[in-house]
Order: structure tokens, then C-alpha cells, then sequence
């Protein structure tokens, strides 16, 4: 056995053990723990938290897309970014493999995991933007880091406990984020256009397996990627806040048209969500059962996969909002995850539903079926010809933004470890490793950025459960002030300086809203 297949070997027993063996139910664990705790703060504060978020876009006296403050985007902009890294290929062909492995009811636990997984994203939101603190260009730099550092890290005897799991945390963020956050998404990216659009174009190869095509795509991804990563934060913010909304809508709208088209399916699609949730039974004609654990395995890995809840990323860019108060970007993190899986995930899953691949009656996939290939040609019954085209288009979207997302959470987590100035080399860095996805024929480099990126949220999950009672707290004081209109002093940061400036801020953007309710 030569050294590679060693090295995969070693990667998939660690992979199985973080991802299915503990990860699964320690992010499950924590999302209903973080539920539970809050008094299921989605669904009861529903209202302050759709008006606060996305509801807020259609008030002219809203001020969640207005943004002065140097070093910092606007809460609309942060979502968006966080978006950007989370909304990817995950979305179109992690949905459909779901579906061919678990069958239809996988559908449903993705759906269990994104509601649990919404107070998982609210609480490491609430404790990044707590935690938060402004690096030496005057830029915020917040994420699992700085709670497990100042916030795990400040309990009695766990100082270095805590500032071990920060730098774990960080290395395994850097490393995920040159695979999963870069190469994996730029080669998918390759392989799609070259499939798709490029089939006729032969300019022959480079070298090796390499073609031509491959290295002019990774070229072109990366001049563009170099414009936009190399302008800091607020460019990214700003490409994001055009792109995501376009692309998201544009995305919907193409599954919408597949819905309606196969309208008369859907009683029948949703049915077989729910009644495949636990398991599909053996029937006659040989159909091999998919056993329960498979399903539920399936369906709330999709919806971690997709969402990221738990994982520790996005509170990195939601750290950067010019929010004050922490439980407000909080509600932005329940409305990411209902963004991505409940709205993106759930209208790939009717599009693959809808298919013909999978019969309705019995759960089985129609022999043959590719899960790769499956929701372009989910597309192509509708669309004909153009329906692998939009896919295509969609994944290089899907897939570059996602790319553009992460590069700020690996620089974060560069800037934590080696200072402003290194994390200025990184950049650089990650640019240029963007045509080593291009040029790249073996999947090893993925698979591990994947083990990484799963061995993030054991120490970041560790500080959500350890810091969970300052979250209530937190929220409770929220509640209590804005909702109950209690006259308290407000919680925004453990800095004393910080709590300061932002209470005063606070102060008066309460006193405008008064205002602005009484005329």
C-alpha cells in the first residue's frame, strides 16, 4: 500500500469519527441544547426576528443595508458574505446524494437539523459579537477564537484550556479553508464548465491529465478572485451584498418554474418527505431497505453541510457587523440557516423529487440514476437544453462566492494566530493556490480540507455549550429591554470600554425608535 492510499485511509477513519460518530450529535446536541435554554426563541420571537432581519429590508427607517463606520459592513452586508461562504455546490449536489442515499425522507431531518441548527448560528453570533474587538486598522475581528480565549478562557482554572482550543480552532479553520474554501470549490467549478459549456472546445493538455481549458478557467477564477479578496472586507462585503440576493433569487425562481411545472406532483413529493422520514421498508420486487440511521445520518449531515451551522465560520464575518447588540446579529444567524436550507436546500429537493429518479411510492432510485448529474437533468425536463447550462451557472456562483466567503475566514484565522500583517500574505497566498483547484485530478486534497473543516466545531462547539448560560443571558436582557420594554442596563461586550461607547449608542437609537413610534 503506497503512501496515499495510507494517507486516505487515515483521513476517512478520522473523517467518519468526526462527522458521523460524534459530530452529528454534538451539533444536533447543541442546537436543541441552545433551544431548549432560549425557550425556542425561533419560533416564539418569530416576529422580532423576521422584522429584524430581512423584514427590516422593506422599511425606509431601517438601517440594516446603511453602513459609516470604518472597519466594519452593515448587517445586510455580513448576512450576505456569510452567505457567500455558505450557499455552494453543497446546495445542488449535496442535496441530490442526500436524497439517492437516504431517500426522500432525508429531506425532513435536513430540516430538523437547520431548526436547531438556527439557535446554534443565533448563539455564536450573540458570543462573536460580544467578544468581539478591533484589531490595529481599526477593523473588527470576532469569531470562536476570541470566546473560547476570553470567554471559556475566563473561567476559574480554564485559561489555557481555553486558549488551546482558540488556536485549534484556528489552524484547522486555515487549513479547511485552502480545500473546501478554495480548491474543492474552484475544481468543481472546472469540472462543471468543462462538462456543461466546454464539451466541444479541444485545446489538448498541458500536462499529464491536465487540460488546456483547466488552467485558462483557474487563471481567469483567480484574477477575479485577486480584485476581490485583495480589497479587504469591504469589497468582499460589497460583491457579495450584489451577487448573493441575484444569485439566490435567480436560483429559486429557476426551481419554482420546475415546481409549478410539476405541480401536480407535489402532494405526492412532500408526502414521500415525510413518509420515508423513518426508514423505508423492503417492499416486494427486492428493493433493499434504507435503514433509519441512514436517513436521519443523511438528511442532518446535508443540513450541516449546507448551513454551517456549528462549525464556528460565519460568526467571523458576522463579528464584523456594525451592530451593537449582539442578539440582533444573532437573528441574522437564524435567518442564514432558514435562507440556506429551508428555502435553498428544500427547492433542490423538490427539483430532484420531481425528477422521475426517485419513485414516490417505494423511495428506490431508478437505476442508473447519477447523483451528480441529477438536478441538471432535474432541470433539463423543464428547460431542455438550457437546464444543465443554468446548473452549470449556478454551481460557478455557488461555488466562487463561496470561495470569496472563505478567504476572509481563513485570513481572520491567520490574523489570530500570526498577527494583521501575516494574514495580509495569507491573502496573497490563497489567491494564487485558487489554479492549484484548477489543475487538480485527485480528490485527497478535499477530503482532508473536509476532516479539518468538521474538526472545527469540536472547540468551538465546546465554547457555544460552556458559554451557553452567558448567552441566556445575554438574550434574556435583550428580551427583557426591547421586547418587554424593561428599563436595564443593556449587555453588548465583555470590554468595559467597548460596553461603554456601544451603550451610549444604543441609548439613542432606542430613544429614535421611541420617537419614531410616537409620531
Amino acid at each position: 500500500m503506497d503512501f496515499l492510499e495510507q494517507l486516505t485511509q487515515i483521513n476517512n477513519a478520522i473523517n467518519d469519527f468526526v462527522w458521523v460518530k460524534i459530530g452529528l450529535v454534538l451539533l444536533i446536541g447543541t442546537g436543541i441544547l441552545m433551544t431548549v435554554l432560549s425557550r425556542f426563541f425561533q419560533v416564539v420571537h418569530i416576529k422580532e426576528w423576521w422584522t429584524k432581519t430581512i423584514g427590516g429590508m422593506f422599511s425606509r427607517h431601517s438601517k440594516v443595508r446603511k453602513n459609516k463606520e470604518h472597519g466594519s459592513v452593515s448587517q445586510f452586508q455580513a448576512l450576505c458574505t456569510a452567505l457567500a461562504a455558505t450557499i455552494g455546490t453543497g446546495n445542488i449536489a449535496g442535496v441530490a446524494s442526500a436524497i439517492c442515499v437516504g431517500g426522500p425522507g432525508a429531506v425532513f431531518w435536513m430540516w430538523i437539523a437547520a431548526f436547531f441548527g438556527m439557535m446554534t448560528n443565533f448563539s455564536e453570533n450573540v458570543l462573536g459579537i460580544y467578544f468581539r474587538r478591533k484589531n490595529k486598522e481599526g477593523e473588527w475581528s470576532g469569531g470562536a477564537m476570541y470566546y473560547l480565549r476570553d470567554g471559556l478562557g475566563g473561567y476559574k482554572h480554564c485559561k489555557w484550556l481555553g486558549r488551546i482550543l482558540a488556536a485549534a480552532f484556528s489552524v484547522f479553520a486555515v487549513l479547511a479553508s485552502f480545500g473546501i474554501g478554495n480548491m474543492g470549490q474552484i475544481n468543481k467549478i472546472v469540472i462543471n464548465l468543462d462538462t456543461a459549456l466546454l464539451s466541444n472546445v479541444d485545446l489538448g493538455y498541458a500536462f499529464g491529465e491536465v487540460k488546456w481549458t483547466s488552467i485558462i478557467i483557474g487563471v481567469v477564477l483567480m484574477i477575479v478572485g485577486a480584485l476581490i479578496i485583495l480589497g479587504g472586507l469591504k469589497r468582499i462585503a460589497a460583491f457579495a451584498e450584489k451577487v448573493i440576493p441575484f444569485m439566490a433569487c435567480a436560483y429559486v425562481v429557476g426551481c419554482l418554474i420546475v415546481f409549478f411545472a410539476n405541480i401536480t406532483q407535489i402532494g405526492a413529493i412532500f408526502g414521500a418527505i415525510f413518509k420515508f422520514a423513518f426508514g423505508i421498508e423492503a417492499v416486494a420486487g427486492g428493493i433493499t431497505g434504507v435503514a433509519v440511521k441512514e436517513v436521519i445520518t443523511q438528511g442532518c449531515k446535508r443540513g450541516v453541510f449546507s448551513n454551517e451551522a456549528g462549525l464556528g465560520s460565519s460568526v467571523m464575518v458576522h463579528s464584523a457587523s456594525n451592530v451593537r447588540e449582539p442578539v440582533k446579529q444573532g437573528m441574522w444567524g437564524i435567518f442564514e440557516v432558514f435562507a440556506d436550507t429551508i428555502v435553498v436546500c428544500t427547492m433542490t429537493a423538490v427539483v430532484v423529487l420531481s425528477s422521475g429518479a426517485i419513485n414516490l411510492e417505494t423511495g428506490a432510485v431508478a437505476e442508473g440514476t447519477n447523483d451528480a448529474t441529477l438536478v441538471a437533468d432535474s432541470f433539463g425536463n423543464v428547460f431542455g437544453s438550457f437546464g444543465s447550462v443554468f446548473v452549470s451557472l449556478s454551481i460557478l456562483l455557488f461555488a466562487f462566492t463561496t470561495v470569496v466567503g472563505w478567504s476572509h475566514y481563513g485570513s481572520k484565522s491567520f490574523e489570530y494566530l500570526f498577527g494583521l500583517k501575516a494574514a495580509k500574505g495569507y491573502k496573497v497566498f490563497f489567491v494564487l493556490m485558487m489554479i492549484s483547484g484548477a489543475i487538480m485530478t485527485s480528490s485527497l486534497a478535499w477530503d482532508i480540507s473536509d476532516t479539518f473543516n468538521g474538526l472545527m466545531m469540536i472547540p468551538n462547539l465546546i465554547g457555544v455549550i460552556s458559554l451557553s448560560p452567558l448567552v441566556v443571558k445575554i438574550t434574556k436582557n435583550y428580551v427583557d429591554r426591547r421586547i418587554h420594554k424593561k428599563n436595564i442596563e443593556p449587555m453588548l461586550s465583555f470590554d468595559p470600554e467597548i460596553q461603554a461607547e456601544h451603550a451610549k449608542d444604543v441609548e439613542e437609537e432606542e430613544k429614535a425608535e421611541a420617537e419614531l413610534v410616537n409620531s
